[in-house]
């Protein structure tokens, strides 16, 4: 397991939880958005964390961290992750797990074995535009759709959750997710921010009127929509 990058305390990555955030590298879509670019394109130019020290992290920190945020990149490419959260668990820890829903068979068999607390998986756009904003020869829409599926049947507590940019996503492609979406526990809209590491420099945000007429839209399909990040 290749950890390339720790945020060693974080009260949001993990909702209601203190939690400690630990980043897998490479990824198998290429979203031109992603703020995590060096995570995705770059990892010769990152050494991995030994796991000696992240587990010496988890170690001193109980008491004060509740669980370990698993993010990315993409962390269902890493072949041990099972065993990784195995042990991450056996400490006592809550494991929330960041997901592009890629592997909806590596998400049912850790839901299945009670390895994870929660799950955030990301929409990037509505299904006939799905395959455009990820940039990837190996994507299939049916994995993507298995993974949704799978979570709102509700095996596990999660979220959806979709980064917005001006230039990408239309009221049209909020109303066809939503459509997508229709029954789902929660949605958060995330309006993109500008980072050093975003892999294609030059997206905007909408403004805050149009974030909540998109909230006003999905509200019909979806209980809970929120706007998480808005300055």
């Amino acid at each position: 397991m290749k950890i390339y990058g720790l945020q060693k305390t974080t009260l949001v990555d993990y909702p209601g939880h203190v939690a400690t955030t630990l980043f897998t590298g490479g990824c198998n879509f290429r979203c031109p958005y992603c703020h995590n670019g060096d995570l995705v394109l770059d990892l010769k130019e990152i050494e991995p964390y030994a796991m000696e020290d992240i587990f010496s992290h988890l170690k001193k920190r109980k008491g004060v961290l509740d669980g370990v945020v698993i993010s990315g990149g993409e962390p269902t490419l890493q072949a041990d992750l099972p065993d990784f959260i195995r042990q991450i668990k056996a400490m006592g820890y809550l494991i929330k797990l960041d997901t592009n829903g890629s592997n909806p068979a590596m998400l049912c068999s850790l839901v299945e074995e009670g390895l994870l607390d929660y799950v955030a998986m990301d929409i990037k756009h509505s299904r006939s535009k799905y395959a455009g904003i990820t940039n990837s020869t190996a994507f299939s829409l049916d994995d993507i759709a298995a993974s949704v599926d799978y979570l709102k049947e509700g095996h596990v507590d999660y979220e959806f959750r979709t980064t917005l940019c001006k230039e990408l996503h239309q009221e049209t492609d909020i109303t066809a997710i939503g459509l997508w979406l229709m029954g789902a526990k929660a949605y958060y809209l995330q309006p993109y921010k500008e980072s050093d590491q975003v892999i294609q420099p030059g997206f905007h945000p909408h403004d805050k009127e149009t974030l909540e007429s998109f909230v006003h839209i999905l509200s019909a399909f979806i209980p809970k929509v929120e706007i998480r990040g808005l300055d």
